[in-house]
């Protein structure tokens, strides 16, 4: 690297800049300038080359300090990389792309950590009425759990796994491609580190095994469609033996007959004869804890008008307190009358005066209003 190249600039930086945007200007150039995106192009490994060269220096809090009070001289005895940015202080750049992109570009040796089960899932139905109680029910699942034999070694009893020749027990195995050196899990091992010679004949050499079970769930009061129950440590069991992951229940509430949910609020729809939203009246609606809930009708009522009754919803999960129930009111009209009660209200229809019906008579005289603005 020419010694007359500033690490800030190269970085595109301030020399006031703090780490954080240092190590973002170096993943952005890094990125741009990486070999693997630009094949055969001397000029970009070279520009790569360079900024890694300098961010290895301005990420260590000492050489950068020396670089900021004498400059590349700093580095010029001995002290350091020397102007070609070959020096051993810097380290290897795949350990500097370890630290900032992980193992986006290789890197990071040892045996690969254990790792957890995988978490499973369930699909649960049940009522409304089931939601609004809670109740306690049993489920069954067939899931991996450890082996009992190996104790989730996967060897058979009385031996064990030795360490893996082809990685010397590291999970990985290093490989050169052009400019860098990767590092991938070892194909003899499969990351583990270790080989079975004598797997366990229950389990294969997996260390887990397909089990059915039987689970106890609790479902409290209030839960709504895609609540989510965790049984912890119940999912699939982890290889060689590693923890279980976690069994997750997801509630579906199947459709009542009567109600309909919103939250805690529960709704229905009730039709009302049209002489009782004349008169007005009461009607009984039962209630998901047994109880009954009379509504009463207001004289005069209209369709679609909603009538609230407190407290008669939903529980509230995991709080206190209730939701509301809701009726909206459906006047229905009679298809079928008798000749009385035609008779009856041809006489009713004969005395109207208009006033009983407030919105009908508006309308029309605004119908009216528009014919005569059309006739003029």
């Amino acid at each position: 690297m020419s010694a007359e190249i500033d690490f800030y600039e190269l970085l595109e930086v301030e020399r006031t800049a703090d780490d954080k945007i240092i190590k973002s200007s170096y993943r952005r150039l890094a990125m741009r300038f990486h070999p693997d995106k630009n094949p055969g192009d001397a000029e970009a490994e070279s520009k790569f080359k360079q900024i890694s060269h300098a961010y290895a220096c301005l990420s260590d809090p000492q050489k950068r300090a020396a670089y900021d009070r004498f400059g590349h001289a700093a580095f010029q005895q001995g002290g350091g990389a020397n102007a070609g940015g070959q020096g051993a202080e810097f380290g290897d750049l795949g350990d500097i792309f370890e630290t900032i992109f992980g193992n986006a570009f290789g890197g990071g040796g040892g045996r690969q950590q254990a790792r957890r089960g995988a978490d499973l899932r369930y699909d649960m139905e049940i009522s409304l009425e089931d939601a609004y109680h809670g109740k306690t029910t049993e489920i069954a699942v067939e899931v991996s759990q450890t082996c009992e034999p190996c104790a989730g070694s996967g060897a058979t009893p009385g031996t064990k796994a030795r360490r893996c020749n082809t990685c010397n027990g590291q999970g990985k195995v290093r490989s050169q491609q052009g400019f860098f050196m990767v590092e991938r899990a070892c194909p003899t091992c499969h990351g583990r580190g270790e080989v079975i010679e004598s797997p366990c004949r229950a389990c294969r050499g997996e260390g887990r095994v397909d089990t059915p079970q039987r689970l106890e769930v609790q479902v409290p009061p209030g839960v709504d469609n895609g609540t989510r129950i965790r049984l912890s440590g119940k999912g699939e069991a982890g290889p060689n033996g590693s923890p279980a992951g976690d069994l997750y229940i997801f509630l579906h509430v199947a459709r009542h007959a009567v109600f309909e949910r919103d939250g805690t609020t529960l709704m229905t729809r009730a039709p009302i004869s049209f002489t009782m939203a004349a008169l007005g009246g009461t009607i009984e609606l039962p209630g998901l804890d047994g109880s009954r809930n009379a509504i009463d009708i207001p004289a005069g009522i209209q369709s679609g008008k909603q009538l609230r009754k407190r407290g008669a919803g939903m529980p509230v999960l995991q709080g206190r307190g209730q939701g509301d129930l809701v009726v909206e009111i459906q006047v229905e009209t009679p298809t079928k009358m008798s000749a009385r009660q035609k008779e009856l209200l041809r006489e009713f229809q004969g005395s109207e005066t208009g006033d009983e019906c407030p919105q009908s008579k508006g309308f029309f005289n605004r119908i009216k209003d528009a014919w005569n603005d059309l006739t003029e």
